[in-house]
């Protein structure tokens, strides 16, 4: 059995109109889940295997985070998508230096989240004092280096140039493949 809190403000897009989203998660990932409004505390249950309890752990904590439902099913795509969390605030020496961070990491209208997101092939999601990433180990990790630049102070452009380089070496060792 898993717990999970998420923000009470989250509780919403969760649970879906009607109970629609709570009942697709369930299905798809072959659990039962328990939603206590008041403490915020999602229970999830699958008595035969605990990969699947672990998945809609992972798919509720996602929502919680801020991804749509629709991203956050991804994680039942294949056993290489992942979901995973970084927490800008231990990077952060105030209040002042997180908001710098996230500002930088998000970019004016989101362009550089969105840039972050197109060169790795991922979701991403700033929240909080959160960094929200769906995608496979390798694309994971490529964000998780772009943010950690970032976050050091190192210019968007040689960040994005880190990850063309990146996204380019990939597509050179598949077409090699072949």
């Amino acid at each position: 059995m898993q717990y999970v809190k998420i923000p009470g403000n989250r509780l919403g897009a969760l649970i879906g109109e009607g109970g629609a989203t709570l009942r697709k998660i369930e299905s798809r990932a072959n659990v039962t889940i328990k939603v206590d409004s008041d403490n915020h505390q999602v229970q999830i249950e699958n008595t035969k295997s605990p990969f699947e309890e672990l998945t809609a752990a992972d798919i509720v904590k996602a929502i919680g985070r801020g991804f749509s439902p629709k991203e956050a099913l991804l994680l039942l795509k294949n056993d290489e998508t992942i979901f995973d969390l970084i927490d800008l605030k231990p990077l952060s020496r105030n209040e002042n230096d997180l908001r710098r961070h996230k500002s930088r990491l998000i970019g004016k209208h989101g362009r550089t989240r969105a840039i972050m997101a197109e060169l790795t092939d991922t979701k991403i999601v700033i929240y909080g004092s959160t960094v929200g990433i769906i995608g496979s180990y390798s694309q994971v990790d490529l964000v998780r280096s772009a943010v950690d630049m970032f976050v050091d102070g190192a210019r968007h452009g040689s960040v994005y140039g880190f990850l063309e380089r990146k996204r380019q070496e990939v597509n050179n060792s598949r077409f090699e493949q072949f």
